[in-house]
Order: structure tokens, then C-alpha cells, then sequence
């Protein structure tokens, strides 16, 4: 139990802490993963962040050693609040309350999955047929990298609505599932003895490929995923599709039989059942943003004030540029009279009438 709650904290930690420092890097993306891993590896923050979830993966193997895989899912799931928590403090980040029922729900649903487990009576399996565990995991696997994929199209989309990360989660949780089945036949081969043969066995199991595989993906498909959506519904999302895998599959897979008792038995049933639809009823897409204030515009230029009204021509003085006009001569005769003048229309001229 105390390996499963040092696991949780180490786990929402390093989420928080790589989040945190994604949100000051430019935008990555998987198509460039070689940009993606050195940009991260450049950030001590984000090496901070990754530390802790390796150190997280280590408490796991110790957690998978003592406890059965439905209950070690069980008080995996409870770390939510803890990650909920500290994605308000440090990161600013707000749930609807849509959202928070939701997250209560799950946490209801896998507390019905602890309820199902009786100390004495749930055994806690060491290994499982690698044909079965492939079988099991490589369908997963694909499945995991097409939904990623097709989220990345969708997103790429024009005026698309803003996603929430649920489809980003579901995939990611896919291979983090894997990755906590391969972690669990891992655990099978830790002994205090014969520590040589015991490598040598583990290198000829599907585990430690799988580790490398989900590794390496899950790291990528992760980050850029991380980086778009909030981490207080992204990381919930996923963490309850690996529990639900790993609980449901692993159980199966590893042999660990269901509960006999009927009520311990519609408990664990009850409970898968509850959070898989409360993660189908979950929304898929963040509410559009809100209008911000209106813009400030400047004030109204000061207009030039109105130029002093020239003179009239005939009333200017002439200034030196301006040639002056001949004067005509003083016949002694008014204008418009003399013999040159042509007879104007109201003059009572020949033809007015």
C-alpha cells in the first residue's frame, strides 16, 4: 500500500512538472519526434518530471509483487485527486463540473474494484504464456497508435472545435496499459537469487520489447498530447483506460481468477462498467472561447484648424511672381457699348421680339 501511494504522487508529479515545462516550448508534434525529444531534453524542468514518473514505474514493480492487478489499478486510480490537486495549484488549470462528477465517478467505480478484492482469497500470479500476452497486447498496441493517429487528422482540421484530450488519453492509455502488463511479467522474474539466469529468462520473454516499444511511443504520443490539453483531463482519461486494461486484461491474461462471492463479484463487474461509461460520456470538446473585451481604438486625430479665407481675386494684392495683366486703354466709352460690343440677350436687340 505504501509502494502504491508513492507511486501516485511520484506519477502526478512528473505529469504536472512535464506539463508545466511543455507549456513554455514551441509546439511539438510526433511528425518531428527527433525536434520533440531535444527540445524536451533541453528543459531541466521536464527531466525533473520524467525522473519522477520512472521513479513511479519503480514502485510499480514492487506494487505488482505483493498486490493483485485489479486492486493495484484500484489505488492507482485514486492518485487522480492528488494530480486534479496540483494541476489547480501549479498550473492554473480549471474543471467544468461536468468534469469533476465525472473524475467523482470514477473514483466510485474503482473503489467498487477494491471492495471486490478479499485479503487471503485473491492470489497474486507470477507469470503468463508470452503467446497470450502478445495476443493480447499487440492488437492494443495498433489500436492505440491508429486512434492517436486519426485524432491528429481530425485536429488538423479548419475551424474544428478545440479538443478536450479525450481521444488523446484513450490512446495513450492503451499503451501505457501495456506498458503496466509488461511491467507486471517484469516483477515475475525479480528474485534475490540467480540474478544471471533470471536476466537471461527476462531477455527471452515479450516484456522487455514491449517496455521499449511503449517507451519509446508512448513518450512521443505523450508529450504533444500533453502540450495541447489540459493535464487535469488528459492524464485522468488515460490513467483510468491503462487501470481498466491492466485490471480487465491483466486479470485474464495473468490467471488471477475472478471473485466467487456474487456481491464481490457484481462489485468489480459493476464498477468496470462505471467507468467506462462515465469515460464514454465524458466531453470530447472544450467550450469555445469567450469574446475578449472590445479593442481600445485610438482617439480621433486633432484636425488642422481651418485655413483664414483668402481674399477674393480682385481684391488681392499682386505680389512680384504673379505677371500683371495689360491694362486696357480708356476709350471714354462704358463697357459693353462701344461699336466692337455684340448686343446681349434682354437687350431688346433685333430679333429679341
Amino acid at each position: 500500500m505504501a509502494a502504491a501511494l508513492l507511486a501516485n504522487v511520484l506519477y502526478s508529479t512528473g505529469f504536472v512538472l512535464e506539463k508545466r515545462a511543455l507549456a513554455a516550448m514551441p509546439q511539438v508534434t510526433v511528425r518531428q519526434p527527433a525536434r520533440l525529444l531535444r527540445l524536451v531534453l533541453g528543459s531541466p524542468l521536464w527531466i525533473g518530471g520524467s525522473l519522477a514518473l520512472a521513479s513511479g514505474f519503480g514502485a510499480q514493480l514492487v506494487v505488482y509483487r505483493t498486490l493483485p492487478i485489479a486492486a493495484a489499478q484500484g489505488i492507482f486510480v485514486s492518485g487522480l485527486v492528488i494530480l486534479v490537486l496540483l494541476s489547480s495549484v501549479l498550473l492554473g488549470e480549471e474543471t467544468s463540473g461536468r468534469e469533476r462528477y465525472a473524475i467523482g465517478a470514477i473514483l466510485v467505480a474503482l473503489l467498487m474494484v477494491v471492495l471486490s478484492l478479499k485479503e487471503g482469497s485473491d492470489t497474486v500470479s507470477r507469470s503468463a504464456p508470452a503467446p497470450l500476452i502478445l495476443l493480447v497486447c499487440v492488437p492494443s498496441l495498433a489500436m492505440g497508435v491508429w486512434l492517436y493517429a486519426s485524432a491528429e487528422r481530425r485536429a488538423r482540421h479548419r475551424h474544428r472545435m478545440p479538443t478536450t484530450g479525450v481521444e488523446y488519453g484513450v490512446a495513450v492509455g492503451l499503451l501505457y496499459g501495456v506498458s503496466s502488463l509488461a511491467i507486471k511479467g517484469v516483477s515475475s522474474y525479480l528474485t534475490s537469487s540467480g540474478l544471471g539466469s533470471a536476466v537471461v529468462d527476462l531477455l527471452r520473454s515479450p516484456y522487455p520489447y514491449l517496455l521499449l516499444f511503449t517507451g519509446a511511443f508512448g513518450l512521443v504520443m505523450s508529450q504533444a498530447a500533453l502540450q495541447r490539453c489540459r493535464a487535469s483531463l488528459i492524464v485522468p482519461v488515460c490513467t483510468t483506460v491503462t487501470c481498466l486494461f491492466t485490471a480487465v486484461l491483466g486479470t485474464l491474461a495473468f490467471g488471477e481468477a475472478l471473485p466467487e462471492d456474487p456481491l464481490r463479484l457484481a462489485l468489480r463487474i459493476g464498477g468496470t462498467a462505471l467507468a467506462v461509461s462515465v469515460l464514454l460520456a465524458m466531453p470530447k470538446h472544450d467550450p469555445p472561447a469567450q469574446p475578449g473585451p472590445p479593442e481600445q481604438h485610438d482617439p480621433p486625430a486633432q484636425h488642422d484648424p481651418p485655413e483664414e479665407p483668402q481674399p477674393p481675386p480682385h481684391t488681392r494684392e499682386l505680389t512680384t511672381d504673379e505677371p500683371r495683366r495689360p491694362v486696357a486703354e480708356d476709350t471714354g466709352v462704358p463697357a459693353g457699348q462701344g461699336a466692337a460690343a455684340s448686343p446681349r440677350k434682354g437687350d431688346g436687340g433685333p430679333g429679341e421680339y
